[in-house]
């Protein structure tokens, strides 16, 4: 053996095992990125509405449904008058329905319009779906909830509703997104804290895992939920579903400076090619921070998102 081909034996084998403890320590933690953002964190509901003894939300009751791919959904969903339209509620990523509770009993009493609000898939209490994949399918699964609002039947037998509306936070607003440029009975959007891309709220989640915004592991983070995901995982941009509807009225609902969803939401605006577009900017609240909020504070977020929706879907 010549004598250059004995140095680089040398040196293949010195530096061939520090490869591998690379190799092992990056494919390790991405496996602990992608193990912790896939399952959100969960606790118990903040209320149910069980809790309560009297007022409408009685009326509300926990419902079912088969997702497109054969998984099950679930919500709590509230009638309203026969052929009225229907508004779905969906919670950002983290949430679950309870954060929506307060809203989906104004909504209903102001309007009488039907109002089903699910757990996103991966969210909520002991969730029949153990993984979320941050809006890649969510927007399937909310055309999924259109179609059991479309099996409802009054009592004489006639469909229980008329048009949809969508309200979303975050991932929600994400997935409402999509189900609209799917279905074109939705006829209103609520979109509140929009992320540009799915690959935007992985990076925010897992800064949130690592508790550090480090660009290295937030790559990582977006390379293994494409592995995870096998082929599932598609980062079409908001922007993108955006310019695929026609004929929506949207609402658009942004914090102030130090939200970081502002300027993804802002920069959503010009997207809409079809339909009319409100936005309200600089908001002290947005759904994100809902539940911490007094009870002045969330009438005053609460209220132009059910006139918008009375107004948009009569």
């Amino acid at each position: 053996m010549s004598p250059r081909r004995r140095v680089i034996k040398r040196l293949v084998g010195a530096f061939l095992p520090i490869a591998l403890v690379i190799v092992i320590a990056v494919v390790a933690v991405m496996v602990w990125i992608v193990q912790g953002i896939t399952r959100p964190p969960r606790a118990p509901y903040l209320v149910t509405p069980q809790t309560f003894t009297i007022g409408p939300i009685l009326n509300a009751g926990d419902v079912s449904w088969s997702n497109h791919d054969g998984t099950k959904a679930r919500g709590w969903l509230i009638k309203g008058a026969e052929g009225a339209p229907a508004v779905i509620l969906l919670h950002r990523y983290g949430a679950d329905r309870s954060w929506l509770l307060n809203l989906a009993v104004k909504l209903n009493e102001t309007t009488n319009f039907t109002v089903l609000w699910p757990d996103l898939r991966g969210h909520g209490e002991n969730p029949p779906v153990n993984w979320s994949l941050f809006g890649t399918v969510e927007g399937d699964d909310v055309t999924a909830a259109i179609d059991y609002l479309r099996t409802l039947k009054t009592s004489s037998g006639k469909q229980q509703i008329g048009f949809v509306g969508i309200y979303g936070v975050e991932l929600g607003a994400y997935a409402g997104l999509d189900a609209a440029k799917r279905y074109p009975e939705v006829r209103a959007l609520v979109l509140d804290s929009v992320p540009a891309s799915p690959d935007d709220l992985i990076r925010a989640v897992t800064g949130g895992r690592a508790a550090m915004n480090n660009i290295v592991l937030q790559t990582l983070g977006r390379w293994g939920i494409r592995f995870y995901a096998m082929g599932k995982y598609q980062a079409t941009p908001s922007c993108e579903m955006a310019r695929a509807l026609r004929n929506v009225r949207v609402l658009l609902l942004s914090g102030e400076q130090s939200d970081p969803w502002r300027s993804s939401t802002i920069a959503l605006e010009p997207c809409f090619s079809g339909g009319t577009v409100e936005a309200r900017k600089d908001l002290p609240l947005t759904g994100s921070n809902l539940a911490s909020a007094t009870g002045e504070q969330e009438e005053a977020y609460d209220r132009p998102v059910i006139d918008f929706f009375d107004q948009a879907l009569r």
